[in-house]
């Protein structure tokens, strides 16, 4: 209550102390706000959620972009690697973390593909996450032995359709990229290969130089050493135009088998909900840091093409990505996990 008092001349004032309490709370907020102005993210060291092991081709990465993205926000990035359950519990870290923005998580076309190989997923992909930024593409590989008769994809797709059966594709883990890309050339192509899968790119890689494979399929980044060593032949990669580390390696679907296209991804994503300035804040750091020549040097000898989108392309991406590994998974009868 405000209550008055009468001067000597007849008027009616308010208690200067009471009349300061009865100011209104929004004025008062108001007065706050422009005295005390809101810092400007990031004030403090935003954290990445990986999916990979410490020392892997991921991980390194995006250490290097983690690197150039800290230097432009003024913050350091901690890059902390959680790997392991299909990159379920890194994401779930992301998806309960405040969203702020400084929790942030590293999703790939991997993330696209457990929408299908999962029964059940902790989040949705979609509804959980704002994309942010794309950091790197990449294809894989079908390689085969340097000794294989084989020079060309049209001629292994030849000898596999007059041979059902006679073949076998070498990937690493079902239900893998790498492994789901193999089923997708089955499935294109038309053709009756055996699928072998492996526990690591290496053993893959032995497989081939014994000739219990007759094609391999996987990145760069696994198969560099043999390659460059010319013991292993690439045929043909899995983008809808060549490679861009190995631009004379034609693309699968120059072998005439229809359109196939497989290209693999990573990028930021942060938690729905996080302001859009400061999607927009990290999005413009990851493009500059993306854009530094040592940063695209460094991607580009591990077979990745450093490019960001955004928020809105990586967004169409994972969709697109879930709605075509969803079949693919289902047509080749991948059992669900």
């Amino acid at each position: 209550m405000i209550r008055t008092y009468t001067t000597k001349w007849g008027v009616n004032r308010r208690s200067f102390t009471e009349g300061i309490a009865a100011l209104p709370v929004l004025g008062l907020s108001a007065l706050t706000r422009s005295a005390f102005p809101q810092a400007k993210y990031p004030t403090k060291p935003p954290r990445l959620v990986l999916p990979f092991a410490a020392g892997g081709v991921g991980d390194v990465t995006a250490r290097v972009v983690a690197e150039k993205l800290g230097n432009r926000l003024g913050q350091r990035l901690v890059v902390d690697n959680q790997p392991g359950a299909g990159g379920i519990s890194a994401a779930n870290a992301v998806r309960t973390a405040r969203p702020d923005g400084y929790t942030l998580a590293l999703l790939s076309n991997g993330t696209a593909i457990s929408v299908g190989l999962f029964n059940r997923l902790p989040y949705d992909p979609v509804k959980d996450f704002t994309p942010v930024s794309s950091m790197g593409y990449f294809d894989f590989l079908f390689c085969v032995n340097a000794t294989s008769p084989f020079q060309t994809m049209a001629e292994f797709v030849k000898v596999a359709r007059e041979k059902p059966g006679a073949l076998n594709i070498g990937t690493i883990n079902i239900g893998s990229s790498q492994n789901l890309t193999a089923e997708l050339l089955k499935a294109t192509a038309g053709i009756d290969v055996i699928l072998v899968p492996y526990r690591t790119s290496p053993e893959v890689v032995v497989a081939l130089l014994r000739n219990d494979i007759q094609l391999a399929v996987d990145s760069y980044a696994a198969l560099k050493s043999p390659i460059l060593d010319k013991t292993i032949r690439p045929i043909a990669s899995s983008g809808p135009s060549p490679s861009v580390i190995l631009p004379t390696v034609p693309p699968v679907k120059a072998a005439g088998i229809g359109e196939f296209d497989v290209i693999s991804w990573n990028g930021i994503f942060a938690r729905t909900g996080t302001p859009k300035e400061t999607i927009d804040t990290l999005n413009r750091g990851l493009h500059d840091a993306l854009a530094e020549p040592d940063v695209k040097q460094r991607l580009l000898e591990m077979g990745i093409e450093a490019k960001g989108s955004t928020p809105e392309e990586l967004g169409i991406r994972l969709r697109s990505d879930i709605e075509k590994w969803s079949k693919v998974i289902e047509r080749a009868g991948v059992p669900k996990q």
